[in-house]
């Protein structure tokens, strides 16, 4: 079983940056696709941008195309996303998700993930 630990959240001013960590526990770390995903308050969660276990591959959501980058250093067991410009639109919780996968899969739909963290909190004031 993995465990997932989010942070690095917090309060930004729009068109400020933040970086969020999610460290992984368990084997294989490189098996596993990871994703970030995103859920307002009675809003859906939305996927936000995925890496293969290989991290080759990442893919964001039109939204944050252009202003996120996700990466991941296998070495650390440990998947980042870099979120800049942000927006007052990119409140939310964000999710770390992990599945295991072939090293090259994308994985964008939030049901293929089994495994999550508990979220991290990022508010964006206008």
């Amino acid at each position: 079983q993995v465990q997932l630990v989010e942070s690095g959240g917090g309060l930004v001013q729009a068109g400020g940056s933040l970086r969020l960590s999610c460290a992984a526990s368990g084997r294989t770390f490189s098996s596993y696709a990871m994703g970030w995903f995103r859920q307002a308050p009675g809003k859906e969660r939305e996927f936000v941008a995925t890496i293969s276990g290989s991290g080759r591959n990442p893919y964001y959501a039109d939204s944050v195309k252009g202003r996120f980058t996700i990466s991941r250093d296998n070495a650390k067991n440990t998947v980042y996303l870099q979120m800049n410009s942000l927006k007052p639109e990119d409140t939310a919780v964000y999710y770390c998700a992990a599945v295991a996968s072939s090293p090259w899969s994308v994985v964008t739909a939030e049901g293929q993930y089994d495994y999550w963290g508990q979220g991290t909190q990022v508010t964006v004031s206008s």
